[in-house]
């Protein structure tokens, strides 16, 4: 049976590879249910079905630029490829996750982000989207049309996404330097400071060590200083979490390089381990950043037996209706667990109980516990992203558990 990245998820169904779009078409046609698995780094059941579970990756696999520069790409191609191809060509996306390896795809339908105070969720490049509808059809969105906003940070509720085409840039460099010692009281206190300090900012603590570690993505050429608000520039190469190898992370000491190859954390030639972690975020509102810092100090003790890394990251608001920075920019409060769900679930509660009254949104592919009712509070446009997946998928083919308990139709 097929599992998900970390190995938490079994699949109900075998995966289903077509390797044109008519195959996927008629296979989606004369399906009861239809669910998509991208790369499978979701850590709950969001891809899930006791239906027809199928793979885009395995379609023509389209990477061309266009004459306004708009990149168009089959969905099931992964970021490291999309990347090295944009590079190749000069060009490049305004931003990257921690991961190249994760599908296009998958990460916009999910709400993935990078970081930066001007940086938009990954799913904000979207200039058009393809799918496949519940009837086989091929429906495509442009930025013009009203049903955008809803279409893009999609949960797969809509169709089965085809091709996408992202928006460019030109190509620029990235230098990537290490700062270990931040004192923690710092997030709060400099919290402008650090993170208007890059092009990126991650912080990674675990919320008990009095040090915290930043790591700054800066253009090329930025001038950076040896010790910074209380910190030190690392004495060689880290990982987000202090004590595994370095091995897999991207370039950092201030070698400038593509930008493709700084602004991941990780390296896309070696696969990260997997099988060994449970994740769940977190996106607040940037105004309540230091009183989320506060929360965090004090549930220290509780995170500490089953956490193995935080990170922190911001991100600029968008209008993508279930986007985790709908309406306001955002800061995301990141939490890599060890695998052991029964020992990890009541600490995501307690995060939440913290967190939530805060304005926080949990993220749809990661571990939480709160309800639909609760979640329906957290995302404002929920009630209109419900209404336009039934305009698409009437009898509700592209719906599984996880829709039916968190976004009812």
């Amino acid at each position: 049976m097929t599992k998900n990245w970390a190995g938490n998820i079994t699949f109900s169904a075998e995966v289903r590879s077509p390797r044109t779009v008519a195959e996927m078409q008629e296979l989606v046609r004369l399906s009861e249910r239809v669910r998509v698995l991208g790369s499978g780094h979701s850590f709950n059941r969001i891809a899930d079905t006791d239906g027809t579970l199928v793979s885009v990756a395995a379609l023509p696999r389209i990477a061309a630029l266009e004459a306004d520069d708009t990149v168009t790409i089959a969905a099931g191609l992964r970021y490291g490829e999309v990347t090295a191809y944009l590079q190749d060509e000069g060009r490049a996306l305004h931003n990257l996750g921690s991961l190249p390896h994760i599908s296009v795809a998958g990460a916009c339908a999910t709400g993935t982000h990078g970081s930066g105070d001007a940086n938009r969720t990954l799913a904000a490049a979207v200039t058009s989207t393809t799918f496949i509808a519940a009837d086989g059809e091929l429906v495509t969105l442009t930025r013009d049309d009203p049903d955008f906003p809803g279409a893009i940070v999609s949960l797969g509720a809509l169709g089965v996404t085809v091709e996408l085409e992202l928006e460019t840039q030109p190509s620029y460099e990235i230098s990537q330097v290490v700062y270990d010692g931040l004192p923690v009281a710092r997030l709060g206190t400099d919290f402008e400071e650090i993170f208007s300090s890059a092009y990126s900012v991650s912080a990674f603590t675990d919320w008990v060590d009095p040090d915290v570690m930043v790591w700054r993505k800066m253009l090329a050429g930025t001038p950076y200083e040896p010790s910074w608000l209380g910190a030190r520039i690392a004495d060689g190469a880290r990982h987000p979490i202090k004590a595994m190898p370095a091995d897999f992370a991207t370039q950092q000491g201030g070698v400038a390089g593509p930008w493709n190859e700084r602004l991941p954390h990780f390296r896309l030639e070696f696969t990260p381990s997997n099988g060994e972690e449970l994740q769940s975020e977190f996106f607040v509102p940037r105004a309540a950043a230091p009183q989320a810092f506060e929360e965090l100090k004090a549930l220290g003790q509780r995170l500490a037996p089953v956490i193995q890394i935080s990170e922190i990251r911001t991100i600029a608001a968008d209008d993508l209706w279930l986007s985790p920075s709908q309406g306001r920019d955002t800061v995301a409060l990141h939490f890599t667990w060890i695998q052991d769900e029964p020992a990890v679930r009541p600490v995501v509660a307690a995060l939440e109980e913290a967190l939530l009254p805060l304005g926080a949104r949990p993220h749809w592919g990661k571990v939480f516990t709160v309800d639909a009712t609760t979640l329906r509070d957290c995302y404002p446009k929920i009630s209109d992203f419900t209404a336009l997946a039934a305009k698409y998928d009437p009898n509700g083919k592209f719906r599984n558990d996880y829709l039916n308990t968190y976004l009812p139709a």
